[in-house]
This record gives structure tokens, sequence and C-alpha cells, in this order.
């Protein structure tokens, strides 16, 4: 017998059967009770749609809905439906944050394509960026705020590391953009800060001695500033060497970590090799130049700063004792190129210790190692090297280890 109206107390005494049940609600049409085999009961309603098709929506278990709340829903539902809607409105979605969309970028773009710069991109992010827009809803990221936060970083870091931000957060805007219709990256030509120029620098004498020997007492850092100018390796290579990596003399980068320009398998000079067995191996740490717990040295930006602030003057053209200014790291990297010319080393073979792509005929078919003529080419350096620190007749400084 149909009940003539459906209470709570007649929900909670309807009997569970072998198969899934919709029990009427006799005060409003197209509003059940569906209760499964378990007893489990779901408040539910159907109706067809313009189009005729029919359409069950659910609106709640029974144990945290009343009747009457759930005869309610179920008439806004119905009304929905039969006007060609869904059964629900959809409930407002939360803006995605600035943090939300990096990581998310950081995961499918940055991690997926496996680049190199992964670690700079998550530190620059973590430094200049986050503390600011962390809880900022992405879309709502405007070019005024761009410039706001590009202004600071190129006050506090300089434009160089302004405009690396930048390229940062266009990267995220156009990966953004791509994935979203409604969506247009904010940013535009004529934000960067430096004009894009090729980098010449290198060091001079005066500079390379004044640069190595603060080096000599700068540590982690400054042993790799030394192995810089003494293998012409960039610093993410030096930096992640790894005890395994290494044979006697020979330093062999490994292929998966190699990436763009790294020397591939070299014979170390005798003043590199001194460098690597003054550091100290850490235990659990697989790194020659070691960070925190288990991980390579990663703190490039303030030690460089600390390094700049200890540095010896040198004397310019007229005599006057003055700063090193406006060096970075990768002009080591020239530096020791421009060097192996300076005493005979052939193009190529300078080429080959850095890890160029040798262009042409014979970067396809050449495929000899090269291995002893690089080896005499960083012995050629090292020599170079430490003549310029002992210029003949005098004793400017010792190419030799110093306490740590």
């Amino acid at each position: 017998m149909s009940r003539k109206s459906l209470s709570d107390i007649g929900v909670s005494n309807l009997k569970p059967r072998a198969q899934r049940y919709a029990f009427p609600d006799p005060e409003l049409r197209g509003h059940y009770v569906r209760v499964a085999p378990s007893g489990a009961k779901t408040f539910a309603v159907v109706a067809r749609d313009p189009q005729g098709k029919q359409v069950w929506a659910s609106i709640g278990p029974s144990d945290t809905l009343k009747v009457e709340e759930a005869r309610e829903r179920a008439r806004r539902a119905l009304q929905r439906i039969r006007g060609g809607l869904p059964p629900f409105e959809e409930a407002p979605t939360k803006p995605a944050t600035f943090e939300e969309v990096a990581a998310s970028w950081m995961k499918r773009h940055v991690e997926a394509k496996g680049l190199r710069s992964k670690a700079e991109m998550e530190r620059c992010l973590k430094v200049y960026v986050l503390p600011d827009w962390r809880d900022r809803g992405f879309v709502s990221i405007r070019r005024g705020d761009i410039t706001a936060l590009l202004d600071k970083i190129e006050d506090d870091r300089g434009p160089r590391q302004a405009d690396v931000v930048l390229g940062i957060l266009r990267g995220i805007a156009n990966w953004y953009a791509a994935r979203h219709d409604d969506y247009a990256s904010p940013f535009t030509k004529g934000m960067k800060r430096q004009p894009q120029t090729r980098r010449e620098r290198i060091l001079s004498d005066d500079e390379l001695r004044a640069v190595w020997w603060q080096a000599e007492r700068a540590g982690t850092f400054g042993a790799i500033v030394r192995m810089a100018l003494l293998t012409g390796q960039r610093r993410e290579k030096i930096a992640t060497m790894r005890w395994a990596d290494l044979s006697g003399d020979v330093w062999s980068i490994p292929a998966s970590a190699r990436g763009k320009g790294a020397g591939g398998s070299l014979k170390l000079p005798p003043a590199a090799v001194t460098v690597i067995n003054s550091r100290p191996r850490m235990v659990g740490n697989p790194y020659v130049f070691a960070g925190r717990g288990n991980n390579a040295f990663n703190g490039f930006s303030k030690c460089k700063a600390a390094f700049d602030d200890a540095l010896p003057k040198i004397k310019n053209a007229e005599g006057e004792e003055v700063a090193i200014a406006n060096w970075t790291l990768h002009d080591l990297r020239r530096t020791a190129r421009s060097l192996m010319s300076r005493v005979g080393v052939r193009p190529d073979i300078a080429e080959r210790v850095l890890g160029h792509v040798i262009a042409g005929v014979e970067g396809i078919y050449d495929r000899h190692r090269y291995d002893e003529e690089k080896a005499l080419a960083l012995d050629r350096l090292a020599s170079m090297i430490a003549l310029i620190l002992n210029p003949p007749g005098t004793n400017v400084v010792a190419m030799k280890e110093r306490g740590q």
C-alpha cells in the first residue's frame, strides 16, 4: 500500500531488498528514496529534459537530510532538468593561485621535459616571487603587478636577475594560456630590463689574480670558481660532480647529466686534482662540492655576493685602485676558452673541451674522442693560469690549495 505522505520516520523504516528500489514521494512527483541492498538510503529525482531524455540525479543521503530539505532541493532540481539545465548549479570554483599554477607548470612542463634549469627556476620563484604572489589569484595578476615586482627585484638584485625572473614568469603565463581559452598573457615586448646583447666579458690578468686569491679563501664556492677556470666547464656541471664520476685524474661527466655544453671525459691537470682532493667527503653525500644534506652545492647567489664584497681591488690604467665589477661565473668559462687560444690550443680542441657542438661535416663524421688532445689543452690552460698568477720575476700568488 502506498503511503499518503513521506516522513523522516517513514524513510528510516524502509526495508532493504535483494535489489535496489526507488520509493516515491507521494507529495512530489519525480522525487524518490532509493534504497540499496545494504540499507543505505538516498534521496533522488528523475525527470525528462526538453529532448525527452530521462535524467536521474542524487539529492543526498537520508542520514544527513531531512525529508522537507530533500523535497525542497528536489523541486529546484526537477525544474532545472525540465528546463534543459543541469540538476544543480555548479558551485563557484576558487580561482587557482599563483603558487598552484606555478607548481603545476613545474610538474607538467619543467620536470616532464627534464629542463636543466629546474633548480634555478625553483630558487627564483621561492626567493623573488612567492613571498609576494603565493596566494594571489593567477588570472588577477596584471601588467602593473609584474612591473612592480620586477622593479623591486631590479633595485635589490640588479636588472639581470629581474630579467631572469621575467623569463620564468612569461613561460608560466604562456603555458597557462595554451591550456585555457579565456586567459590572455599580460606579458608584452619591452618588459626586459637589459638589452639583448651577447656577453663578451673575460677576466683580465689582474682580475684573474684577484679572483683566484679570494677563491682560495672562499670554501666550497671558491673551489668551484677555481675549477671553472681550470676546466672551462659550466658551474652546474662542476657543482654536481660526484665522487663516482672520478677515476684517478679523469672526470667522466655522465651522459644523462651532461646536457648542453659539457666536455665529456676529461683528464684533469694536477692543479684541478688538487682542488678536488682538498674537498672533504661527507657521509651520505655523493657530491664533491657538497651542499646541505645529501644535495650538491646550490648557494651561488649568496656566496657570489659575499665573494664580491671580499674581493681585493685592482689598479686601473691610471693607477687607481678599483673594484672588480660586472663579472659572472660564466665569464670564467669564456676566460678559460680565451686562455686556451692564448697558449695555442687548436680552436676545435678548445671547443671540444667546453663541450660545444662541432658544426658541419666534421661534427657529423669525426667520431674520434680527442681525449689526449683535450688533456693537453687543459694542461696548457693550467700552465697559463699559473704563469698569470706568478709572472716571471715576481711572487704574486702561489697556485696551490690553501686551508679552507
